[in-house]
């Protein structure tokens, strides 16, 4: 009890230094303010000190429980949580599989009981089923409104699943990026920075890996408002503030920032685009009430002939290409404040679901600033205001180019054309930043290598204008990093080791580097530095379990067996889906001519992915070992129909023949 008493002596000490501290700054940027200075200061919450912690949605609501029912309602409230029937939005009525033409493959969502599985399952000439996989369903991701995904969570490793519920057309199909011949199936990584718009502050084992710690269930209240510990902690003790007279430093209340801290914390999630972190820092890390270019600055492509094209969660970026918002927001002071500041905020309530807002609460937003006789459309059809959607006119619902069978509001609020314009050639211009931070050569040339890596289009235009910004850092120190991506997009193995010689493998370092830097040295046959370099990839990255494969595969080529196979079973252990861990595996147990649980390793990669090339190849090879010709020509046959071009796979059937 005593050691109780000292921990919450010292937490009220600390918190108390805090405060006058915050107090202190709070009292010197208002000084600074009223002596002349015309820039204008946001005020400084005590809870942005790193010292003060999320405290979850379920404390805020015991003071807020009419805020709590309406937010729970909204599309944020109802962002994320486990898949259970009361969560999903979708029908399963009469349901019919899902087909991927290009892989013959068919998905199905089925219930067992309670829980929810996606199946996927091939069929033969015969219409027998000769492929089947069935894995569960953990999590529902999205609201509902538009759309519901599905996660598969292996031992907290999350994954998304290949099959997605599409709210406004009620049709299951592929998910977004799944389509045109990109079916990854069960294998796209659900990273921190895909999460933490989808969740409230989610926790991961390290920066590098979709190795989830924490996951709570939803955007909560303090997304918006950062964390609430002091702010619960000073209500508990009976400290109230009279917020009429001035702000409650112990929790933002966004109505009250400036419209860029505004913009700021909308577009932390409603600017979906090219994300590059700022140095040590993670997604997570931003807090409402800060500038969002200190955490991350996001990038987006231009190119000629698509201005009418958007993607599904560029609502900030829409917004501030609009003229309401650039004549109401200026870069300067407004001194007699005359000119209304137009953020979201000025038309969202973010406690109460945009299906309960109605038409006339966005229409008395546009009348702030815009007489109905102004409207053309008022006046052509001799109506009044009450009867018309302004919403509708001026920032019409279309498609997004991102997410299939979803429509969408553009906040480009503009004049409609009283004709469409005819579509041009689209050609990629360049990369722009939404966020406006101060930019430098390296942060221009990490968003054009971070652009080609995962975004697909012009990759060689993209990486052409990595190397301008790359030629201009010289003298910059840490470059190397940054080097290596681009050589390694470029797929040269021989550059990176050579770049590579040049600095101790001691030196200041991030897992990718030493990644790509062994995996180079991998391609190159050179296996005992690619170890080196691995093995450091794995130390500052211990969760991610690629970084382990290419690791135990090093191991492997550089004839240390057993450690391979160790490393290899460990991976599995952690996670038996993953594909290449099994092939690898069994290339292990082939090397010591255990050539029966090599064909155990394969039958189980080939049940996870029937059209594995390397898995199929070597396990032809350990039937011929195993004297087994017919099944090892079953499996070239079936190679050679998925790669009839390989020279090898011919010259394979040719012997048996």
């Amino acid at each position: 009890m005593d050691e109780e008493k000292k921990i919450a002596n010292y937490s009220a000490v600390k918190y108390l230094k805090t405060v006058l501290v915050s107090l202190f700054f709070l009292v010197f940027a208002m000084a600074q303010f009223q002596c002349g200075n015309q820039e204008l200061h946001e005020p400084v919450y005590l809870n942005h000190d790193t010292a003060v912690h999320y405290v979850g949605m379920d404390a805020c609501k015991s003071c807020h429980m009419d805020i709590y029912k309406t937010f729970i309602q909204t599309g944020m409230g109802q962002s994320f949580a486990p898949a259970t029937r009361q969560k999903s939005a979708a029908n399963y009525k009469h349901t019919k599989p899902v087909y991927d033409a290009t892989l013959g493959l068919y998905y199905l969502p089925i219930w067992i009981g309670d829980s929810l599985f996606v199946k996927e399952f091939q069929l033969g000439p015969n219409h027998d089923t000769i492929h089947q996989r069935i894995e569960r369903v953990d999590y529902i991701i999205g609201s509902g409104q538009h759309t519901n995904s599905h996660l598969n969570s292996q031992n907290g490793y999350l994954y998304q699943l290949p099959l997605t519920w599409y709210s406004q057309l009620q049709k299951w199909d592929l998910p977004p990026g799944f389509e045109k011949g990109r079916n990854v199936r069960f294998s796209r990584e659900i990273g921190l920075e895909c999460m933490s718009c989808h969740n409230a502050i989610p926790q991961v084992a390290d920066k590098n890996s979709n190795l989830f710690t924490a996951i709570p269930n939803g955007i909560d209240c303090e997304r918006c408002h950062g964390p609430g510990e002091l702010h619960v902690k000073e209500r508990l003790t009976g400290t109230r503030v009279d917020t009429s007279k001035g702000p409650d430093y112990t929790i933002v209340n966004p109505k009250r920032l400036g419209w860029e801290r505004q913009t700021d914390l909308c577009q932390r999630c409603h600017l979906q685009g090219n994300a590059i972190l700022k140095p040590g820092k993670q997604f997570t890390d931003f807090r409402p009430g800060q500038k969002l270019a200190d955490y991350f600055n996001v990038f987006m492509p231009t190119y000629t002939g698509d201005e009418q094209e958007m993607i599904m969660a560029s609502h900030a970026q829409r917004l501030q290409q609009s003229k309401c918002f650039i004549k109401s927001n200026p870069t300067e002071v407004n001194k007699d404040n005359s000119l209304l500041k137009l953020t979201c905020i000025n038309c969202h309530n973010p406690h109460v679901s945009v299906k309960q807002t109605g038409v006339a609460i966005f229409n008395q937003a546009c009348l702030k600033c815009h007489q109905p006789s102004a409207c053309n459309e008022i006046k052509q059809q001799q109506s009044n205001l009450e009867s018309q959607n302004c919403v509708s006119c001026h920032m019409p619902k279309s498609g997004t180019i991102d997410i299939p069978h979803v429509t969408v509001h553009d906040h480009k609020i503009a004049i409609p054309a009283s004709k469409m314009k005819l579509k041009s050639l689209k050609k990629f211009m360049g990369l722009y930043c939404v966020t406006k931070g101060n930019l430098n050569s390296l942060d221009q040339a990490q968003a054009y290598l971070n652009y080609a890596e995962k975004f697909e289009g012009s990759q060689q235009i993209v990486l052409d204008s990595a190397l301008y910004f790359l030629n201009q850092l010289n003298g910059i120190e840490d470059a190397s990093a940054i080097q290596i991506h681009y050589l390694f997009l470029k797929s040269d193995a021989e550059a990176i080791c050579k770049l590579a010689e040049t600095f101790k493998l001691n030196r200041q370092t991030d897992a990718w580097m030493a990644y790509r830097v062994g995996q180079s040295y991998f391609n190159l046959n050179q296996f005992a530095k690619a170890i080196s370099w691995l093995e450091k990839a794995t130390q500052l990255s211990q969760a991610n379990l690629k970084m382990q494969i290419k690791l135990g595969a090093a191991y492997l080529m550089n004839n240390q067996i057993e450690l391979g196979i160790g490393l290899l079973k460990k991976v599995i252990a952690t996670n038996a889906t993953i594909e290449d861990a099994w092939t690898n595996l069994g290339y292990g147990y082939a090397l010591q001519s255990n050539f029966k649980q090599a064909l155990n390793c394969y039958n189980q990669e080939i049940r996870l992915n029937p059209f594995h090339q390397q898995a199929l190849l070597n396990r032809a090879a350990a039937y011929l070992n195993m004297g087994d010709q017919i099944n090892a020509r079953k499996d070239l046959l079936k190679l050679k129909q998925i790669a009839p071009r390989n020279e090898i796979i011919s010259q394979l059937l040719s012997q048996i023949n």
